[in-house]
């Protein structure tokens, strides 16, 4: 018989995890106050211990960063989205740098993946890349925030989203694709993407499209379509678009990769790029530019991004005090929209 018990005996017996009895003793807002009376009452009965020893030990750095990619819908197997790939070599080789492991998974690892690896002192901090529906997703980073986690994360840049982040000026990129469509002579503009707080990057690109619209008199877009970040939802978005008989020279997309489906619908139903519709993308993934025609798109920094998350979550772990940081778009010019020609 054991002379004494344990936090898996606890965790038996209360019918959670262990990592789930842990946080339960230590009060941790992540657990529910029912789990927590219920995981503490057993505790006691069991006259139970927390081994300080083994505690202290928990607390030491690991000097390991978890980043934690969010499984996307993807063509292939990977379920990474591809603009993510860059960054992640980018993330890599700053870790290893600043001479820390780097621990990568899924998102999705658990119900408590936003808890569980500094918990378990798997990892001192998170990287968070992606996030699907963001009005789903802004829980688990107000509860990381509540525990004091250690994270940071790529995303829109404002006070209305918790955490530190890093990300790319939208509103900027939005403008910059509107602009050079307008000097070519394009007034009819549609734009495929979500444009409301699910996507709130995907928001900030359409909002930089009105702008310009509006200072050019041109008015409102005429049509706003819904799509995922998938060639397929692009097609579906552009087919509908056809359907409707709404008449566009110029479609603006909040992706690469929906900007490709866009691309494959037109020419399925034999319209010409950019003769009659001309058609641009966002994040300038490796594919955009040996589509055809090569695809006019928003250049996002993402070597410079990747160093930037991992100084500022090492620099956070340190506790210093750190501010989210916004990057320049940059405006990669092809022969999708007309005009210049390029690669």
């Amino acid at each position: 018989m054991k002379d004494k018990a344990t936090s898996f005996d606890i965790a038996h017996l209360a019918g959670v995890s262990q990592s789930t009895v842990s946080r339960a003793l230590r009060n941790s807002p992540l657990v529910n106050q029912e789990t927590r009376d219920k995981v503490q009452a057993i505790a006691r009965q069991l006259n139970y211990k927390v081994d300080k020893n083994a505690s202290s030990l928990r607390q030491q750095q690991s000097r390991t960063i978890a980043l934690l990619l969010f499984e996307d819908p993807t063509s292939d197997d990977s379920m990474i989205n591809p603009f993510f790939l860059s960054m992640l070599g980018s993330i890599t080789k700053a870790c290893a740098l600043a001479g820390y492991d780097l621990l990568v998974s899924f998102q999705h690892y658990s119900d408590d993946w936003h808890a569980d690896y500094e918990d378990t002192n798997k990892a001192d901090g998170i990287i968070l890349l992606g996030y699907g529906d963001y009005v789903d997703y802004q829980d688990k980073l107000a509860k990381l925030e509540r525990q004091k986690t250690h994270f940071v994360r790529w995303g829109a840049v404002d006070k209305d989203h918790p955490g530190l982040s890093i990300g790319c000026d939208n509103f900027q990129g939005g403008e910059l694709v509107t602009r050079h469509l307008v000097s070519l002579g394009r007034k009819r503009f549609a734009f495929v993407g979500g444009a409301d707080s699910h996507c709130p990057e995907f928001l900030e690109r359409f909002n930089g499209m009105c702008q310009v619209l509006k200072q050019a008199g041109l008015g409102k877009p005429l049509m706003q379509i819904d799509a995922i970040t998938t060639e397929e939802s692009g097609y579906q978005a552009t087919m509908q678009l056809l359907q409707s008989n709404t008449e566009v020279d110029a479609i603006v997309c909040a992706s690469d990769l929906i900007a490709i489906g866009v691309l494959k619908a037109l020419r399925d139903k034999g319209i010409a790029v950019p003769q009659q519709i001309a058609v641009v993308g966002y994040d300038n993934i490796q594919l955009a530019s040996f589509v055809h025609p090569p695809l006019t798109t928003v250049q996002q920094n993402t070597k410079l991004a990747g160093e930037l998350l991992v100084d500022s979550l090492i620099r956070m772990i340190k506790g210093e005090q750190i501010q989210p940081q916004l990057l320049p778009a940059q405006l990669i010019v092809r022969r999708s929209c007309g005009g210049e020609a390029g690669s």
